[in-house]
């Protein structure tokens, strides 16, 4: 294992055979796989499901960059758990909203939203 920033002798930091460039080419493909379906889905469940996506890409980001760059610091692991309880009570709340749609106009869709009497 080699840890520490990135120096001329440095350039492939990796932790047990994966470098940080694997991980990051990763997790951007779940970043963006999150934003496609939030900009296309016209269901709130999947949306909000593509939203997750987008928040657990960002704490992952956040651990590793924090374990190949600076490991003696936990900032990042700190920031991605705060990500977590941010991701669970957004889901309790956004769920709970679902249903409250739900039971008013029977469904799901945002198309649907937009015709609701308030």
């Amino acid at each position: 294992m080699v840890f520490g920033p990135p120096t001329s002798g440095n350039l492939k930091i990796m932790i047990q055979g994966i470098s940080i460039y694997e991980i990051l080419t990763l997790t951007t493909i779940i970043f963006f796989i999150g934003l496609y379906g939030f900009l296309t889905r016209k269901n709130l469940i999947t949306m909000l499901l593509s939203i997750e996506l987008i928040l657990n890409a960002s704490a992952i980001n956040f651990v590793v960059i924090n374990k190949y760059l600076f490991p003696e610091n936990l900032q990042g692991v700190f920031f991605s758990l705060f990500i977590i309880a941010i991701a669970a009570a957004e889901a309790a709340l956004a769920i709970a909203i679902i249903i409250n749609l739900y039971k008013l106009i029977t469904s799901v869709e945002v198309k649907d939203t937009e015709t609701m009497k308030y």
